[in-house]
């Protein structure tokens, strides 16, 4: 019994042993190997957002150049992508915000006897008090009617317009001078709207400005300002007017 132990006693040792002699590895040759797997892995991320910049996905180029410059800060790929990466963050910010001001607009075409009326609108970018009694909503409307032709109108949730025997608007585009422009509050309960005369006109500013502004009188006594980012109006949703 004894012989057979040792016979199992001797070989484990022997292995030990060696093992025991074996030189640690090199920490150079451990740090080598780690950064050379960082990089292996921080190039396949640099190829998924080399793919989508490559496309203009900028949103989707952001979010890989996103993670590979926060695993990988130190790596070659990461140094590579960051001035396009900063490129992707710029434009993925402006897709955004095109979208956001995109989706300001409605847009209508309803059957209306032989035709189709065609509108543009955008509610105000705060709420508006012109009553007295809270703020609420104001909504421009650009509308191609088939038998009344084209128009351009307010319409409030709440007061009145002091705009019956005609009156005037100031509209005023980004940073430009505000413009006079002569308004109208039709004779009707239907809706508490009021029409901007200068319809074409007011449409080119809307077309070409960022912001409008249209302060305008109220039978609750002075004038309301309503503000409209109007920057993403898409002008061939009413193909008719000028473009």
């Amino acid at each position: 019994m004894k012989c057979n132990t040792l016979r199992l006693v001797l070989p484990l040792a022997a292995a030990l042993a060696v093992v025991a002699c074996k030189p640690a590895e090199d920490p150079a040759a451990i740090a080598a190997r780690q950064k050379a797997a960082m990089e292996q892995a921080a190039d396949e991320a640099a190829k998924q957002f080399d793919a989508e910049y490559g496309r203009h996905n900028w949103e989707l180029a952001k979010a890989h150049g996103d993670v590979l410059i926060d695993k990988y800060p130190d790596s070659t790929a990461a140094a590579r992508i960051k001035e396009r990466h900063a490129d992707a963050i710029g434009k993925a910010t402006e897709a955004r915000e095109q979208r956001r001001l995109a989706s300001l607009w409605s847009y209508g075409n309803e059957p209306v006897g032989k035709g189709s009326q065609l509108s543009a609108s955008i509610y105000s970018q705060e709420p508006v008090d012109t009553d007295g009694r809270g703020a609420k909503p104001v909504r421009l409307i650009f509308r191609d009617h088939p038998e009344w032709g084209t128009s351009s109108y307010l319409v409030l949730e709440a007061g009145d317009f002091n705009c019956y025997a005609g009156c005037k608007v100031r509209v005023k585009a980004d940073d430009a001078a505000p413009k006079p422009m002569a308004g109208r509050r039709p004779k009707t309960d239907e809706a508490i709207a009021m029409f901007i005369e200068d319809e074409k006109a007011l449409w080119k500013l809307a077309r070409d400005a960022k912001v409008i502004e249209i302060e305008f009188p109220v039978k609750a006594g002075g004038t309301r300002t309503a503000v409209f980012e109007v920057a993403a109006l898409d002008t061939t949703s009413l193909p008719k007017w000028p473009q």
